[in-house]
């Protein structure tokens, strides 16, 4: 090879490794700048979820707080909270926390709304000296909460969460299925003055009966009828019109309650007192199923409906003991007892009925029975009212029916990064 020959190769492999070094390094800055702008974009996101974090636990501490933050240092750069109400009427908050790092910001969006007791499927306080047993054939589907002790009996199938405050106790031959899993020492009390909320949206834009020991209501379709004696006859009136933010109330009244429901209620009763000491005299807050009470639209087969009950009792939820509860009985509906519980009247002297099929939860202060039992062995016999088929409404997790009892403080619906 002549030197001019070897010359130009000399010359074009410096050139090639000229390119090639300068590629290299064009790389090597561009990892760099990468690696800081990842680094930089973390970092921001970091100081916004941080601060949306403690946001939400200032929220859990006291619910009332609104006050949000304000360039808080942290991390390198820093957090600015703001507290925004969403709805009014559903008290719906969201928390928006942006973070700030080095020129970069990056923004958290949470959703709480207030926590309500309709999300549980079954709630107790107490679940009696003389405990009620969950027994075979008893299912229980969604969130189950007592502050009590849970006592079993048989073979009864629990396919949500069961927590107790204490432990459960078992009697005879005893199998329980906790297919959503089983927690012990969990606090959940139950706070006074639920069914205020339900009174306080009936008189503003809702319906109140006052002034009536008994109130009859049916729901039939679009409609609500109405009377205040067994023998009289209905008043019907245009649901809509007749309530139209969807809360009616008996104040001082018993309220005796069946029918079809469409559309979204809560339904209560609450005690009045009238004289003192002795002379003392406590009328109404007692709710009595006459018969059973379903949705239009079932959600079960249609998922699109929007049908929900609320029924809320100061004292007592009772099934009724008469004709039309001589066999099974189906409600669709979150029931809630502030002082009593949910129960069926003259468990343990009526006849062997059938079974309740519920359809959304109870919520009450103390749990009372709604039939009685026979052990033999790992056999039981049912001898007077109803088993029980306690189904969970999946869309009380999310919502409620209005002006439903809540628990004081706020859950967390959405979190938006």
């Amino acid at each position: 090879m002549s030197g001019r020959a070897i010359l130009f190769l000399v010359i074009g492999f410096s050139v090639l490794l000229l390119i090639t070094e300068k590629n290299i390094g064009v790389a090597s800055n561009r990892a760099v700048d990468n690696m800081a702008y990842y680094y930089e974009n973390m970092n921001v996101h970091n100081i916004a979820v941080s601060g949306a974090n403690v946001a939400a636990n200032q929220f859990f501490l006291d619910p009332t707080w609104t006050a949000g933050f304000n360039n808080v240092p942290f991390a390198g750069g820093s957090y600015t909270v703001t507290v925004n109400i969403i709805n009014a009427f559903t008290n719906t908050r969201q928390i928006c926390s942006v973070g700030h790092y080095e020129g970069f910001s990056d923004t958290v969006l949470v959703t709480l709304k207030p926590s309500s007791f309709s999300k549980f499927a079954y709630y107790s306080v107490s679940e009696g000296n003389n405990p009620t047993y969950w027994i075979t054939g008893d299912t229980v589907w969604g969130p189950l909460h007592t502050q009590d002790k849970l006592t079993i009996s048989g073979d009864p199938v629990f396919n949500g969460k069961v927590t107790t405050l204490t432990h459960f106790v078992t009697k005879g031959y005893s199998n329980p299925e906790f297919n959503g899993g089983y927690q012990t020492g969990v606090n959940m009390p139950l706070p006074p003055g639920g069914t205020a909320s339900v009174k306080s949206l009936a008189d503003n834009g809702g319906a109140d009966f006052t002034g009536h020991d008994t109130v009859y209501v049916k729901f039939a379709g679009d409609s609500i009828k109405y009377k205040y004696s067994y023998g009289s006859s209905y008043t019907s009136v245009l649901a809509k019109t007749f309530a139209p933010n969807g809360a009616i109330f008996a104040t001082g009244a018993t309220l005796r309650l069946q029918g079809t429901v469409t559309g979204q209620y809560s339904i209560g009763a609450s005690q009045i007192t009238t004289g003192s000491g002795k002379k003392a005299t406590k009328t109404g807050g007692d709710v009595y199923l006459d018969g059973s009470i379903v949705y239009n639209t079932d959600p079960r087969s249609n998922p699109g409906s929007t049908d929900m009950l609320g029924i809320v009792a100061q004292n007592n939820v009772l099934i009724t003991d008469n004709n039309a509860n001589k066999g099974d009985i189906n409600i669709d509906a979150s029931v809630y007892a502030e002082t009593g519980g949910f129960g069926s009247e003259n468990y343990d002297k009526r006849s062997l009925a059938g079974t309740i099929n519920l359809y959304g939860g109870i919520q009450q202060n103390g749990r009372l029975p709604v039939g009685t039992f026979h052990t033999n062995g790992s056999n039981l016999y049912l001898i007077s009212g109803f088993l029980k088929n306690y189904r969970y409404d999946d869309r009380l997790m999310i919502a409620s029916p209005p002006g439903y009892p809540n628990t004081g403080m706020f859950e967390i619906v959405s979190w938006y990064e």
